[in-house]
C-alpha cells in the first residue's frame, strides 16, 4: 500500500519572508518534513497519518496574522506520484566545494572530494533543506576520521554516508520511520557503506551505548526530550551536533544542553535555521 502525503499550500498576502519563516518553523515542530518556497507563500508536506487539521488551525501564525491574509488548501499525494514529482525537480547539491549530493541519474564532472549518491524519495534529507546543508557543513568541519558516529533521525542516511567516506570507524544510523529506515539501507548499498548499522526505532536504542560523535537533525521537541540521553551516550570529549531547529529555539535548546553538562562550542545559521555544536568534557 502506497504511503500518502499531505501537501499543504499556504498563501500569504502580501507575502512576508519573516512570517513565512515562522510558518516553516511551526510546521516543522508538528511533523511537516519538507518545504518549498512559492511566489504566494509556502508549500509544506507531511505524512498523512501525522496530519491534524485542528492542530494546524491552532498554530501561532493562523491567529496572529494581523498584517497579512492567510489561506490554505490541502492536497493528498500518493507516494508514487510524490516520488516522480520530486525526481523531476531534484538537482545536485554542492556544499563547500568539497561535497556533492546527487541522484544516480546525475552526471557530475569533476567529482568533488566527497560524493554522496541518494535515491530521491523526499526533499527533506537530500541536502536541499537548510538543516541538512548545515549538518553536512558541520561534519566536514568535524572530521570524523576513526570516530564512532551515531546519526540519529537519519532520514536518507546522508550524514552517515558522509562520515563513512570521511573515515569513521563505526556508524549507527537510526530512524523511527520505516520509509527512512528502508531508504537508508538502500542508500548505504548504493554508496558501498561498510562498518555501519541501520536501526528502526528511537533514542531508547542507544541507552547504555557510547559514541564519539552524535548527529541529530530532528526537531525541537524531540531534541529537548532526548538531549539527556545523548549526553549519557557520548564518550568523554565527544561532540553533539543538533539541527532541525529554528533560530528562535536556541535558548530552549541551549539551556537544556547546559543543564546536562554539555559545553556550547558554536552555532551556524542558514535562513534562520540553526545547527549547534556541543562538547562533552
Amino acid at each position: 500500500m502506497c504511503k500518502k502525503y499531505i501537501e499543504l499550500k499556504i498563501n500569504v498576502n502580501p507575502k512576508n519572508t519573516e512570517f513565512t519563516e515562522i510558518i516553516t518553523a511551526e510546521l516543522a515542530n508538528v511533523g511537516f518534513d519538507s518545504f518549498t518556497d512559492t511566489e504566494q507563500g509556502i508549500n509544506a508536506y507531511i505524512k498523512s497519518d501525522l496530519f491534524n487539521e485542528q492542530i494546524l488551525k491552532e498554530l501561532y501564525f493562523f491567529n496572529n496574522a494581523k498584517s497579512c491574509k492567510i489561506n490554505y488548501s490541502i492536497n493528498i499525494i500518493e507516494q508514487q506520484n510524490w516520488n516522480k514529482k520530486w525526481e523531476s525537480n531534484f538537482n545536485p547539491v554542492f556544499i563547500n566545494n568539497d561535497c556533492v549530493i546527487r541522484a544516480p541519474f546525475h552526471k557530475i564532472s569533476p567529482i568533488p572530494k566527497y560524493e554522496i549518491i541518494i535515491m530521491p524519495k523526499m526533499s527533506f534529507g537530500t541536502g536541499h533543506h537548510e538543516t541538512t546543508t548545515l549538518m553536512v557543513d558541520a561534519v566536514l568541519e568535524l572530521k570524523p576520521n576513526k570516530k564512532t558516529v551515531l546519526d540519529m533521525g537519519c532520514g536518507t542516511g546522508i550524514l552517515a554516508i558522509l562520515c563513512y567516506k570521511m573515515g569513521a570507524k563505526q556508524i549507527t544510523a537510526i530512524d523511527n520511520d520505516k520509509w527512512a529506515y528502508d531508504n537508508t539501507i538502500e542508500n548505504f548499498k548504493i554508496n558501498k557503506v561498510k562498518n555501519a548499522n541501520v536501526l528502526l526505532g528511537d533514542s531508547k536504542l542507544i541507552i547504555n551505548k557510547k559514541y564519539d560523535i552524535i548527529l541529530a537533525n530532528i526537531n525541537k521537541n524531540v531534541l529537548l526530550n532526548d538531549i539527556e540521553i545523548y549526553e549519557k551516550s557520548l564518550n568523554k570529549n565527544g561532540k553533539l551536533i543538533l539541527s532541525g531547529i529554528y533560530k528562535s529555539d536556541f535558548n530552549d535548546i541551549n539551556n537544556k544542553a547546559l543543564k546536562n553538562n554539555l559545553k556550547y562550542i558554536q552555532l551556524s545559521e542558514k535562513n534562520n535555521w540553526l545547527s549547534i555544536t556541543y562538547h562533552k568534557v
